[in-house]
C-alpha cells in the first residue's frame, strides 16, 4: 500500500500539470489576452518557458482557491491584472 506522501505527491503533480495546461489553452486560444502577452513579455526578459507557466499557474490556482474560499464567480479582471503584474506574485494569504 503507497504511503500517505504518495498520495499527496501524485495529487500535487496532477493539480500542477492541469493548471499548467490550462494556462497553455489560454496562450494558445489568446483567451484572456494577458495570458498570451504575459507569456511574450516574460520570454522577453529571459524567462524560460517552464519558469513562465509556473509563474501563471501560480497566479490561476491563487485566484481558484480564492474563489473557492469566497464561494464566488471566477474574477477575470483580477486575474488578468495578476498575470500583467508577473514576475511579481500576489501576496499570500494570512
Amino acid at each position: 500500500m503507497s504511503e500517505p506522501t504518495d498520495i499527496d505527491n501524485d495529487e500535487e503533480e496532477f493539480t500542477e500539470s492541469t493548471l499548467i495546461q490550462a494556462i497553455e489553452n489560454q496562450i494558445e486560444s489568446d483567451n484572456p489576452p494577458a495570458a498570451k502577452a504575459t507569456f511574450n513579455k516574460l520570454t522577453l526578459v529571459g524567462y524560460a518557458r517552464e519558469e513562465i507557466l509556473n509563474l501563471m499557474a501560480h497566479v490561476l490556482a491563487f485566484e481558484i482557491d480564492a474563489m473557492l474560499d469566497e464561494d464566488r464567480a471566477f474574477d477575470t479582471q483580477w486575474y488578468e491584472t495578476a498575470l500583467r503584474a508577473l514576475p511579481e506574485l500576489p501576496p499570500e494569504k494570512e
